[in-house]
């Protein structure tokens, strides 16, 4: 007679739960593959009409029908790959998901990331606008502008090697959502990722939108609030998740010169990068910046006013320098290296102030992204504000008058200064030198010169 075995209650309980364990798990894997498949089917089943379309389109085409008949074998499988592709992507992301990871959630085109590389008083802020009031683009107001509070640089050598480098390696993380990296340079620190001294937030319309905006906290002084409404402070971990689903990302920075430092985030697979540099007449720069800077600019405005004392040679050195560091720049964009070309476009003030509605379509073509009306509509109404209603920090100009108001207010022998120092870059840039005071003033003389298109490179 054969003696039968139980095993023990602790054995009998443990494989219970593990055979429990299973069905969960089976049942886990099987919800999921149904979720994946109702959501690919319709996708699936469009490519596959495309393909039994395939040879009826050739038979229509003049060129198609010339091709030998397996260029609609290849094209096919083309479409198939491209399907697949488009499943093991949603895939991935389903498992992500699941296991906590944070990726950008996918748009319906490629994920473009628009730098506005610019300078003081060139008119970024203004340009800036024309990314930043697009639904569909997280925009960004001079975050660097926390580095360089943050972290001190002496101008020139290796020490500006050294802030350049800072500043492309923390552009990059912005570009990939990664917002906490600025947490190290804002004062005082961020506390549980709240900060209500974001600068400029409110330049940003990303930043002052729901889910970004949580009501105000009382007791909290915002020192960078949003225009239009009222936020609580910055919380980062919800800006970056905004950042992550919006479809493109853009950011304006006028602490960037150096092109060439760009190149890693040009070549940067996880980036598809389209840098926008925008100039203006040095001018009309060095103009605005009398106003808009007038503790920095007062040996300028004593020797331009009285002519007692001459002007300091470090002075003209640190004009000069800036001119040719835009002019280095752009030479090299125009030159088109390989790892360039296609991304990199040249723009002027002056261009965006005679014709806003026409260079913004063109710098949307550039970056391959959709103009929306919402973006004419803000550029119809925001350039043709009234003649005294724009102040130095305003994005309302009545743009078309605006640009060569300078003419009609700096001295002539600033006016030649400044084109003694900086005339490699305008005669670059298309600007021309006035030969005197009345040419300067002479509204019937244009000091500028037509556009190449080989600036859209």
């Amino acid at each position: 007679m054969e003696r039968g075995y139980t095993l023990p209650p602790d054995c009998r309980d443990a494989l219970l739960r593990l055979k429990m364990r299973s069905k969960y798990a089976v049942l886990l894997v099987f919800v999921v593959g149904l979720v994946i498949i109702e959501k690919e089917n319709n996708f699936i089943s469009r490519v596959s009409d495309r393909l039994k379309q395939a040879p009826q389109a050739e038979a229509n085409g003049t060129e198609a029908s010339a091709a030998p008949a397996e260029n609609g074998s290849l094209a096919s499988l083309r479409e198939l790959d491209a399907a697949f592709a488009h499943l093991r992507s949603r895939l991935r992301n389903v498992t992500l998901e699941m296991g906590g990871g944070h990726e950008p959630v996918p748009s319906a085109g490629p994920r473009r990331h628009v730098l506005l590389m610019a300078t003081t008083r060139t008119g970024s802020s203004f340009v800036g606008e024309f990314f930043n009031q697009q639904g569909n683009i997280f925009y960004l107001f001079e975050p660097l502008w926390h580095i360089e509070r943050t972290v001190t640089f002496e101008p020139g050598g290796a020490n500006a090697v050294g802030s350049a480098l800072v500043y492309r390696d923390v552009l990059k993380q912005l570009f990939l959502c990664d917002l906490y990296v600025l947490e190290s340079f804002i004062s005082p620190l961020p506390e549980g990722h709240l900060t209500p001294f974001m600068f400029r937030r409110g330049s940003s319309r990303s930043l002052c939108e729901e889910p970004v905006c949580t009501p105000a906290a009382k007791k909290v002084f915002e020192k960078y609030h949003c225009k239009e409404r009222r936020c609580g402070p910055l919380n980062v971990t919800l800006a970056a998740e905004a950042c992550r689903r919006k479809e493109h990302l853009a950011l304006k920075t006028v602490r960037i010169r150096q092109l060439e430092f760009l190149q890693p985030l040009v070549e940067d697979p996880r980036l598809d990068m389209r840098i926008i540099q925008l100039v203006r007449d040095p001018r009309a720069v060095l103009a605005s910046r009398m106003v808009a800077f007038s503790g920095k600019y007062e040996t300028w405005k004593r020797w331009a006013a009285e002519g007692a004392a001459p002007l300091h040679e470090d002075e003209v050195q640190r004009l000069r320098g800036n001119c040719e560091s835009i002019r280095l720049s752009a030479e090299l964009g125009l030159r088109r290296p390989p790892w360039l070309r296609g991304r990199y476009m040249l723009v002027r003030y002056e261009d965006v102030a005679r014709a806003p509605l026409r260079k913004a379509r063109d710098m949307y073509r550039f970056a391959g992204i959709r103009l929306t009306p919402q973006v004419e509509q803000w550029i119809s109404t925001n350039t043709q504000a009234p003649r005294d209603g724009s102040g130095i920090y305003s994005t309302q100009k009545n743009s078309s008058e605006q640009f060569e108001k300078w003419r009609f207010s700096m001295p002539f022998k600033l006016a030649q200064v400044v084109q003694d120092a900086c005339a490699p870059a305008m005669r670059l840039f298309g600007y021309k030198l006035a030969a005197s005071a009345a040419a300067l003033t002479n509204r019937s003389l244009s000091l500028l010169e037509e556009a190449p298109a080989a600036w859209v490179t």
